[in-house]
């Protein structure tokens, strides 16, 4: 699904930490010293001592994220900002500890801090997430493409092999259909909605983006499709009951197969919908159509040549093919470390260069791509209104962490895509040799109006 990922957000700890000269203690109590030997008359109280360091390391974690208007309000009740603008919100520490902490590993620390309580915020939690994003996003020069080697370093750790893969995906997809219930739509679509109105409501928007998917890689009835990565099996549903296509699809999500199976069962498509508890690298068969609606961004870069090369094996020669994914605008970026520990295990969101070099050795030609960033910002407004409305009863099946957690998930992902941290990818693909593809898109958008 949707994880807070920002190339410019690792700029923006690197900036407080080696750009700006920040060693931690060793630097706090090296400011300390110097102000003591610059003053002629009696050294302050050291409660005067403590707040100036405490503003300083204040000071570079705001110009580390690149100045944005936030102000940090310091457990003494003293307030530091480092822009002139208008503040949109202010973070609120509860105590000493929380601000060492946030200097040390600021990333990490403000997911950790905020699900805790030690970190309130007065104001808009997505005002204040957006204007991060953004400021980071500024601060960074121009052209200088992102160090990639931290992010080796980070999915050699946490990579995405097939123990690996079922771990992470455990830990994410696996914590109750009950709890998913409460806030996705009716179909239980985890992923980007389509929104050909604005105003159209996000069951309409979910279902929209299933017609869309299906059209972009022209299903046509009968024709066998692969799906890696189902969810709770909708869209395999869908192509079934609307295309009268034969699907199989793999997932290795215990709870999601056995929802999806139950489902099948129930809309009597069992004979047409075979939903397999396995890992992608293990499709078997052969397809018309291959399709990826929001599995790519677990598979990591590491393992790109193997959903590749999976692809190239099940693909007919005149195959077509559809990955939709979260991605980012250029390579190299470090998946934010509290969404890797306490949200998505191996999540990483491909640049457009990474899926084409996936897709590149096996000769498969990109037919066309599309951006549906702004789509998934709305998507996740609706997620997120839906997830304030069920608080309570989510609290009663986790706790108050949780609640918090998720909420912070939830709500930076949509800040995310709003700033343009994140972007929303759909890649069309074919065989080379495909021909019979549809002269324009006129077909895809001809008489849509979200309603089917």
């Amino acid at each position: 699904m949707v994880h807070i990922f920002s190339t410019a957000e690792g700029k923006a700890e690197r900036g407080v930490g080696r750009q700006e000269g920040w060693q931690g203690a060793r630097d706090a109590a090296r400011v300390e010293e110097q102000s003591k030997r610059r003053l002629d008359s009696p050294s302050p109280p050291r409660g005067a001592r403590t707040g100036h360091v405490e503003r300083w390391v204040a000071e570079r974690l705001l110009r580390g994220l690149g100045n944005p208007p936030v102000r940090i309000v310091l457990a003494s009740g003293e307030e530091v900002a480092t822009s002139d603008a208008e503040p949109v919100a202010r973070v609120v520490l509860r105590d000493r500890a929380t601000l060492w902490k946030l200097a040390a590993r600021p990333r990490m620390e403000f997911g950790e801090a905020y699900s805790d309580g030690r970190l309130e915020v007065e104001g808009s939690l997505a005002d204040l997430l957006t204007a991060a994003y953004r400021a980071a996003a500024a601060a960074r020069r121009p052209g200088k493409v992102p160090s990639s080697w931290r992010a080796q370093w980070t999915y050699a750790v946490q990579s995405n092999t097939l123990a690996g893969s079922r771990r992470h995906i455990h830990h994410h997809y696996d914590i109750g259909n009950d709890f998913y219930q409460l806030w996705l739509d009716k179909d239980l679509l985890y992923t980007c909605a389509y929104f050909p109105d604005p105003s159209a409501s996000l069951e309409k928007a979910q279902e929209a983006k299933m017609e869309y998917v299906c059209r972009k890689v022209w299903l046509r009835p009968g024709e066998t499709v692969l799906e890696a990565g189902c969810g709770w099996g909708a869209l395999a549903l869908y192509m079934a009951r609307k295309y009268g296509a034969s699907v199989r699809a793999f997932n290795i999500s215990r709870e999601q197969v056995a929802y999806a199976r139950r489902r099948a069962q129930a809309e009597g498509l069992a004979s047409r919908v075979e939903f397999i508890e396995d890992d992608y690298r293990n499709m078997t068969g052969k397809c018309d159509v291959f399709v990826s609606v929001g599995m790519m961004e677990h598979v990591g870069p590491n393992h790109y040549h193997e959903l590749g090369r999976t692809i190239h094996r099940v693909l007919s020669a005149r195959g077509r093919g559809l990955v939709h994914t979260i991605g980012q605008s250029s390579t190299g970026g470090v998946v934010n470390p509290w969404i890797r520990r306490r949200i998505f295990p191996g999540a990483y969101p491909p640049s457009l260069k990474q899926i084409a070099a996936m897709l590149e050795p096996w000769q498969f030609a990109v037919l066309d791509v599309e951006n549906l960033r702004l789509h998934y910002a709305e998507t996740l407004r609706h997620w997120l209104a839906r997830f304030d409305a069920a608080e309570d009863r989510v609290r009663k099946m986790f706790d108050d962490r949780f609640v918090r957690m998720w909420r912070l998930y939830l709500t930076g992902s949509m800040a995310a895509f709003r700033a343009g941290a994140l972007e929303l990818f759909q890649v069309v693909f074919a065989r080379p040799q495909t021909d019979p593809i549809p002269w324009t898109r006129a077909g895809i958008y001809r008489d849509f109006d979200g309603s089917m």
